[in-house]
């Protein structure tokens, strides 16, 4: 059985007080979320802060992006090593903001998913289309191909401690969402293209979140899909209460 994930990607958002009370929130009724895992992808400068308030808990904490390099010139970057310092489990590689506001490519995205897989981080690797993509019927080639980068690096090994997150750009943020259907679709062909890469193993134990602006109001339906694992979650982790909703919808 493959045990549900529920992260929130707080993106660029948040400051001392929100962070003290958002964590706050999360930590008086994570008590009845029995099944799911649960984690928090802060921006760098709140980490120090989430590994304190979280430490003795069970939520997990994470980033949301890292440097391919170990050190050195790199002004603003920050290394695997250093979010270890701050026992961070989780880090969100490839997400589509970083693509296309940010210019990585497949290739830059999967020398980002061995770095963290190297140091002992659990990269959780974002894959999707665009609406022009979705509208032409291009989906799995563009899934696939953002997938395939990752194999050719490092091996379908590469996805055995990752985890992906399918997050459709068309509705990211916009407030529309993937049909439960639609989302469906997508995680299983990802599913079968992982075996059909040549470790069925493999395909049927990786975790795959839906991260196309899940919300409570449609988490419940979206996560009892059968190849959806749990969900990458954006604005509705910014809220306790909606956060929470949806990880007791992953029980």
């Amino acid at each position: 059985m493959r045990q549900p994930l529920v992260a929130g990607n707080w993106k660029m958002n948040g400051s001392k007080a929100s962070v003290t009370a958002l964590l706050d929130g999360i930590k008086q009724g994570i008590g009845d979320v029995k099944k799911a895992e649960v984690a928090v992808c802060a921006p760098y400068i709140y980490l120090p802060a989430v590994a304190a308030q979280l430490a003795d808990t069970t939520i997990a904490w994470g980033a949301q992006n890292l440097s391919t390099e170990q050190s050195g010139a790199f002004t603003g970057e920050i290394s695997a090593s250093m979010l270890l310092d701050f026992s961070c489990r989780y880090v969100i590689v490839g997400h589509s903001e970083r693509r296309s506001l940010y210019g990585e490519s497949d290739e830059m995205v999967a020398k980002k998913v061995a770095v963290a897989r190297a140091a002992g981080l659990r990269p959780i690797l974002c894959v999707g289309e665009t609406l022009d993509e979705r509208e032409q019927g291009v989906t799995e080639q563009v899934v696939a191909r953002q997938l395939a980068a990752v194999i050719a690096l490092d091996g379908v090994a590469a996805l055995r401690d990752s985890v992906i997150a399918y997050e459709p750009i068309w509705a990211i943020g916009t407030g529309k969402t993937a049909t439960p259907e639609q989302a469906q679709e997508v995680h299983a062909f990802i599913r079968g293209h992982i075996a059909k890469a040549g470790d069925a193993d493999v395909a049927a134990k990786v975790r795959i979140l839906y991260g196309g602006s899940m919300n409570a109001a449609n988490a419940a339906t979206l996560l009892a899909q059968a190849d959806i694992d749990g969900g990458l979650i954006g604005g509705a982790s910014l809220k306790a209460d909606d956060f929470l909703t949806i990880c007791r919808a992953a029980n």
